[in-house]
């Protein structure tokens, strides 16, 4: 195993880590005080997601020798980051985060689910990952609008990096979010702690499961992370010419997600972003040693993980506007994939085009969140013109 290790892999796995948890931390983060978290459970939830998602990032490529990529759901934060909260509080939510963990693992168990979910169109999918990406994708122009001072240098060192490398525009921009608050904000006066604590105070919160809950949070998220994140990052590793035991690595993922649900975090999940830089030469000529990349990346995801509390309370004293703005900046190149593939069938436009605005409205019906209602609708939609004669024929 030790045989296999490289300069180049340790360099991409490092990157890796560093590209994905600055391009999202600030998703994950949203999502998580959306649900009604306190800034002690935020803290708590981001800690042992980042944990689980270094786990699994050892775990999966060890026992796999596949540089399988590992990362949070950021479709399923920037889902609860877009959706009102239930009346239950974080504990409802954190009964609805157990409810998609146990989603998970059914499924790597259960195949056939798995082939369910894959069944749904992909443009239906993809309208859904739309509609739910969009309310954040709309925060950086409503903060060029409220707090111009703060996010233009933001938006200026995104551009600058997105000029040079896509996967440098977030580095860029979260480096422009650090120098602007520290220039532009009273740290003296911040919530930061003055003692350095390498563990947040963990919060525990008992979960309350509801009907309401599994139907408007678990099922969407579930949905968004299987069709969002889970199904292209198999094909990432399968285009690469990585033999994949898909129920193996769900029933893995899931289970990391089972446990760190009680402390409010979100799922982990197959990456489709990092396992891309990390399958490739870049991270070593031998395909068979690019799993160090992944390790490493694991390995850079633990120690992150120790930076929860500093992140939490960095975030508790900037402008939630700008906050928002930065995730919304991450999730850009997500939008514009997953509208481009929602539209991608001239013949099916009306269906992913309803599943989108249904989603995005961010509406409910029967206490039930306009995701599910949208990709009902769109199924609907599409399969019945699907069996609609065609005109002249």
């Amino acid at each position: 195993m030790f045989r296999d290790f490289s300069v180049p892999a340790l360099y991409m796995g490092l990157l890796a880590a560093f590209v994905g948890y600055s391009a999202s931390f600030a998703i994950v983060l949203a999502g998580i005080t959306a649900m009604g978290a306190t800034a002690a459970e935020a803290a708590t939830g981001l800690f042992f997601a980042t944990i689980g998602m270094g786990i699994c990032s050892i775990w999966l490529p060890v026992s796999t020798r596949t540089p399988a990529a590992v990362a949070w759901s950021t479709p399923g934060a920037a889902f609860l980051a877009a959706t009102a909260a239930l009346p239950g509080g974080f504990g409802e939510a954190v009964g609805a985060l157990l409810f998609c963990a146990g989603l998970i693992v059914i499924t790597g168990f259960v195949p056939a689910l798995g082939r369910i979910v894959a069944a749904i169109p992909k443009p239906i999918a993809n309208g859904l990952l739309a509609g739910v990406l969009l309310k954040l994708c709309l925060a950086p122009a409503i903060a060029l609008g409220t707090i111009p001072v703060l996010i233009l240098p933001v938006l200026v060192a995104w551009l600058i990096g997105l000029s040079w490398n896509k996967l440098a525009a977030m580095p860029f921009a979260v480096m422009a979010f650090v120098v602007v608050l520290y220039f532009n904000l009273d740290v003296s006066e911040s919530p930061i702690q003055k003692d350095f604590a390498l563990l947040p105070e963990f919060t525990t919160v008992m979960p309350i499961f509801t009907f309401q809950g599994f139907i408007s949070i678990a099922l969407p998220l579930y949905l968004v992370t299987m069709a969002g994140q889970n199904i292209p990052g198999f094909a990432v590793l399968e285009l690469n010419k990585y033999t994949v035991d898909r129920p193996a690595l769900i029933r893995k993922t899931g289970l990391v997600s089972l446990v760190i649900a009680p402390f409010g975090a979100i799922p982990v999940n197959m990456s489709a972003i990092t396992a891309a830089m990390m399958a490739g030469e870049d991270a070593g000529r031998d395909p068979a040693g690019r799993y160090w990349a992944a390790i490493t990346s694991g390995v850079a995801y633990v120690l992150l993980a120790f930076a929860a509390a500093t992140v939490v309370s960095l975030a508790s004293f900037a402008p939630a506007a700008l906050i928002t703005a930065v995730a919304g900046l991450a999730l850009i190149p997500a939008l514009v994939g997953s509208i481009s593939a929602a539209f991608s069938v001239p013949s099916q436009l009306e269906a992913p085009a309803l599943t989108f605005l249904i989603a995005a409205s961010g509406m409910t019906l029967f206490g039930v969140s306009g995701a599910f209602w949208g990709i009902i609708a769109g199924t609907i939609i599409w399969h019945s013109k699907s069996l609609m004669p065609i005109s002249g024929k």
